[in-house]
């Protein structure tokens, strides 16, 4: 039944999980709409299942569909393995779809991958960017190769690993009080106003485990999406903030904002992660590789 199963059907079979509509499934694969509607029904004839559930012209990966997922993903690596078997092993190739949470993503990411790209001369790679719960959601999902966030994930289907760790710092306005405080005790922090990250991000994860636990009564007057928009809210005097250094060095070296000197541990880890059912390309091994043994 299932060996007539075609790369071409897998192909098209993967695209729609990740786009959701024949149409936009269709624009990626440079086919007709046609041709990846019969591609897919093949499919399903062939395996006497159907793989997407119909809602309003989208088609949502059902349990049949989440079952042939990952071996689809695999095979479709290693067909692409099998491309380059003979050609010199030194050379990767392929296409590494990287997500990485906002931190890692904008402070770290590009020198790693400028270093990558000069050791083994492979220029093929995709970078996203968001917060630490939507980058593990589209690993799930297939959707990203690998993925390098801030907060370790307890999700059962990915593994992670810890790579290098920066540290954290709580930020104010120049003009507060305390900015002229060489010492800053946690009680100074009572019935203070933060302003944080969204739900699902690394540095409001941080926060919430490391910091707000200490103390009695704070409060949240803002929440906010992007490091600059925290950034720019604590260097008017909106509330405190709570972000990496690495995020905030910029504006702590031009006056923006000022680092608070507090008697906590703020160091945090950064972990690799990939999906425990995903297929390790040469190349996706080389670079999980590459990470770990990454000085910066």
């Amino acid at each position: 039944m299932a060996a007539n199963i075609s790369l071409k059907q897998l192909r098209v079979f993967t695209t729609v999980t990740q786009y959701k509509t024949l149409t936009a499934a269709s624009e990626m694969l440079f086919l007709s709409k046609a041709a990846v509607s019969m591609a897919l029904s093949e499919l399903e004839k062939q395996l006497g299942h159907a793989l997407f559930d119909r809602v309003n012209n989208r088609l949502i990966l059902n349990q049949e569909g989440q079952k042939l997922l990952p071996l689809a993903d695999e095979l479709l690596s290693r067909a692409r393995d099998l491309d380059q078997l003979f050609n010199d092993n030194q050379t990767l190739s392929g296409q590494l779809r990287i997500g990485a949470s906002d931190t890692i993503g904008n402070q770290v990411a590009p020198y790693l991958l400028s270093a990558f790209r000069d050791k083994f001369d492979h220029h093929s790679q995709s970078l996203f960017i968001g917060n630490s719960a939507l980058i593990c959601e589209k690993l799930v999902d297939y959707e990203l190769d690998i993925a390098l966030i801030e907060g370790k994930t307890l999700h059962p289907q990915l593994m992670s690993t810890q790579f290098s760790q920066d540290e954290m710092c709580i930020v104010c306005a120049p003009h507060h009080p305390l900015a002229a405080q060489d010492k800053v005790l946690l009680r100074d922090f009572e019935q203070s106003e933060w302003v944080l990250r969204e739900a699902g991000s690394g540095s409001r994860e941080f926060f919430l485990r490391a910091i707000a636990p200490r103390i009695e009564q704070w409060h949240e007057a803002f929440e906010l999406n992007t490091t600059e928009a925290l950034i720019n809210s604590v260097s008017a005097g909106l509330g405190f903030g709570c972000l990496s250094r690495l995020a905030a060095k910029s504006a702590i070296n031009d006056g923006r904002i000022k680092v608070l000197n507090v008697p906590l541990d703020m160091k945090r880890r950064f972990w690799v992660l990939v999906h425990k059912e995903k297929y390790q390309s040469p190349l996706l091994q080389r670079f999980i590789e590459f990470c770990h043994h990454w000085q910066g």
